[in-house]
């Protein structure tokens, strides 16, 4: 006989909340360790009640006390890693932009001088589109090259840490 579904929903009874919001803690937290010991896995679970009460555990399998801070130290690490190869794509993504801006601001440009109702728009609303276009220009200028200037800070700094290990192997 198996168990009746539930609806998930907000439990409103508070002691009733209190003893489920313990007891999935216990069963989350007893999971987490069987991960850890039947696939090796270095597992840390991080739980905030509804008063802000912290409750964090990990578990690992291969002798070390893996504590939740290494185990966020290494996926920061990774994430730092994954977020060069991010900044990278986000590079090509504003050079796409940058030339969807001057394409558009070519189109504006035709459409104004092929305007057939050319009286109606008058000489301040042109002025007032170009000095916008000129400007959306200018920041999408600015972002490029600030992209552009912190991948090569990372790439620096990714060149004199293998500089570093290569001279430590050196010796």
């Amino acid at each position: 006989m198996g168990r009746k579904k539930i609806e998930m929903k907000r439990i409103e009874d508070k002691s009733s909340r209190l003893v489920t919001f313990s007891k999935r803690r216990a069963g989350l937290f007893k999971k987490a360790r069987h991960l850890s010991v039947l696939c090796d896995a270095d597992v840390a679970v991080i739980v905030f009640s509804a008063r802000g009460k912290l409750y964090d555990q990990s578990f690992s399998d291969h002798g070390t006390t893996n504590s939740v801070r290494r185990i966020l130290s290494r996926y920061q690490n990774r994430c730092t890693e994954a977020g060069e190869m991010a900044t990278n794509d986000a590079g090509e993504d504003l050079c796409r932009k940058y030339r969807t801006c001057k394409e558009l601001l070519q189109t504006v440009d035709r459409l104004v001088e092929c305007q057939d109702n050319a009286e109606e728009v008058s000489m301040n609303d042109m002025i007032q589109l170009e000095q916008e276009l000129d400007i959306a220009l200018t920041q999408t200028r600015l972002r490029r090259t600030q992209l552009m200037m912190e991948y090569i800070s990372t790439l620096k700094e990714k060149e004199s840490k293998l500089s570093e290990e290569k001279g430590k192997l050196e010796k």
